[in-house]
């Protein structure tokens, strides 16, 4: 072969497979001057060499081959990961119909028939050779633009938690004796969820990214507190009832800032933006509920609006069951912290009447993980330790 006629060095690689010497030879003198080729002579050998590099880029397989036919190859071929993407023309001399659609079905991407029309095999390897690119080009897009989904969502949720816990701590900077609060209550809220997740009470209320709202939202469940006077917020004992009553309109200053935040980015919002908007309002529809109601109580008794039972959203009955445990075992100015046992009990007396039933047993199943959080994340410096 002269200079000339030598392919490039980033030429495709054909492998071509035919039992037969002089077509071999005869689809070799054919491709040679435009692409690296490489020969096999059966079935098994045409393994081989597609398995080895340099990879074929295309295959020539000759259907009617002894011991191990081009449909056998091809079968293997596909069964391959590391093969399966190469495409397969079959050459034949078969020109019936039913053995053309047998070749196909099994993922043959042409025919090509004897006699062999020179022009008509040329353009039927490079078609198929840029299709085959094509598809590899599309394919590592597509894998760049997943990757960048990926980075990008992971951004916004970093970007969303960031904002979620600047603002619960804005209103821990005021209430100093919380300390990590609101990081032990989104774990207790946690364990709690992915343990309950499958109950046939709770599993529609934590499906999906439900589970995951839930306990990111977690943490904002005390943001109505920026609204407490300090004399009351920050007062250094227990509260009178008159200013226990401001105290615990907490619940409804925080629902109705996280419903301002949604009605004012709603207001700004185009029809589009709106409509894309729909996971980070049901995140805040979410973090809104918890705000509302996770002091309502099982029997009626809570605030603000007394609800009970069911009417109360899943996410404020575990944030209810985390915000107690967390307040009995840690110390405050006007109380001490209490011990594991005598917490448990309070919480185990507290079913039905303070806590939905089943909360309360998903706790005791998961006290071990709560005890641990605490030991964990203890108040600094002077919290006292879990007892």
């Amino acid at each position: 072969m002269s200079p000339e006629t030598r392919p490039a060095d980033d030429a495709a690689t054909i492998l071509v497979v035919d039992d037969v010497p002089q077509n071999l030879l005869l689809l070799g003198e054919l491709l040679q001057p435009h692409y690296h080729v490489r020969a096999a002579n059966s079935g098994e050998r045409a393994l081989r060499v597609a398995r080895s590099e340099p990879r074929p880029d295309l295959v020539l397989l000759d259907v009617m081959m002894p011991g191990m036919d081009g449909h056998a190859v091809l079968r293997d071929l596909r069964a391959d990961p590391a093969t399966r993407d190469i495409p397969v023309i079959f050459v034949t001399a078969l020109d019936d119909a039913a053995d053309e659609e047998q070749g196909l079905s099994l993922g043959a991407v042409d025919y090509i028939t004897k006699p062999i029309a020179p022009p008509v095999a040329l353009a039927r390897v490079r078609t198929h050779l840029e299709l085959a690119r094509a598809r590899r080009r599309l394919a590592a897009q597509n894998e760049w633009l997943e990757g960048e989904v990926h980075r990008r969502t992971a951004e916004t949720r970093l970007i969303q938690e960031f904002c979620i816990r600047a603002l619960a701590c804005l209103s821990d900077t005021r209430d100093k004796e919380t300390g990590r609060h609101i990081i032990r209550t989104q774990a207790y809220v946690g364990i709690l969820a992915r343990h309950l997740a499958g109950h046939p009470r709770f599993a529609a209320a934590l499906a999906g990214r439900r589970l995951e709202m839930v306990v990111h939202a977690a943490p904002l469940h005390d943001i109505g507190k920026v609204g407490i006077p300090d004399a009351i917020l920050r007062k250094p004992g227990r509260l009178t009832a008159e200013e226990y009553a401001v105290m615990k309109t907490h619940a409804q200053i925080g629902a109705h800032a996280i419903e301002a935040a949604m009605e004012q980015a709603l207001a700004e919002a185009d029809e589009l933006a709106a409509e894309q908007a729909e996971g980070a309002l049901a995140f805040l529809r979410t973090a809104q509920e918890i705000a509302l109601a996770h002091h309502e109580k099982w029997d009626g008794s809570g605030y603000p609006y007394g609800l009970a039972g069911e009417d109360i959203p899943v996410s404020a009955r575990l944030m209810a069951l985390a915000d107690v445990f967390d307040a009995l075992t840690t110390r405050r100015v006007y109380k001490a912290s209490m011990s594991i046992e005598e917490t448990t009990r309070l919480i185990i007396e507290g079913r039905g009447v303070h806590f939905d039933p089943d909360v309360v047993e998903a706790f005791l199943a998961c006290r071990d993980a709560f005890i641990a959080v605490a030991q964990r994340m203890p108040d600094a410096p002077e919290g006292a330790a879990v007892a």
